[in-house]
């Protein structure tokens, strides 16, 4: 989600499970900078690798929050747990930037967009910036740096 959608990770913790619209394949995020509500559809490796998760990763809880910790008392996860996750994978897989946080792989979609020939309206658009001049920062990066990072399939969510 930090790589296909661009998310933040305070928006990736805070995902309910009321924003995962399953029968539809739609994802809300409620953008925390703007307080507005953005719609994504579900892409069929998100949406099955979110029902994989739901059916066998995902601890019972009363917690509404998707993404919980693995040990009791399970909770939603924190900042620091979200970082340490991605900057690990991004470890193992051998990618060379940076960037190898949550903020990293939203810098990577960016790019991947960019790289695409997307303007920087629907790059901003998709990321969900309110400002241009937001978006134009992503403009700005080390491109061959984030490439390694950006060389994932998006599945047509664009």
């Amino acid at each position: 989600m930090l790589a296909v959608y661009g998310l933040r990770s305070g928006e990736v913790r805070g995902l309910c499970l009321e924003d995962l619209d399953r029968t539809r394949r739609i994802l809300r995020v409620r953008r925390r900078k703007t307080a507005r509500v953005q719609e994504y559809p579900l892409t069929l490796s998100m949406s099955s690798a979110l029902e994989r998760y739901l059916k066998k990763g995902r601890p019972d809880s009363t917690c509404s929050e998707v993404f919980l910790t693995l040990r009791a008392p399970f909770r939603p996860l924190s900042a620091s747990a979200i970082y340490d996750l991605t900057r690990s994978l991004m470890e193992r897989l051998g990618i060379a930037s940076s960037k190898l946080g949550p903020h990293g792989l939203r810098h990577a979609c960016a790019t991947y967009l960019l790289n695409q020939g997307f303007s920087l309206k629907r790059v901003g658009d998709h990321l969900g910036h309110l400002s241009p001049s937001a978006t134009q920062v992503y403009a700005k990066v080390d491109l061959n740096g984030l490439r390694a990072v950006a060389d994932f399939d998006l599945g047509g969510l664009i």
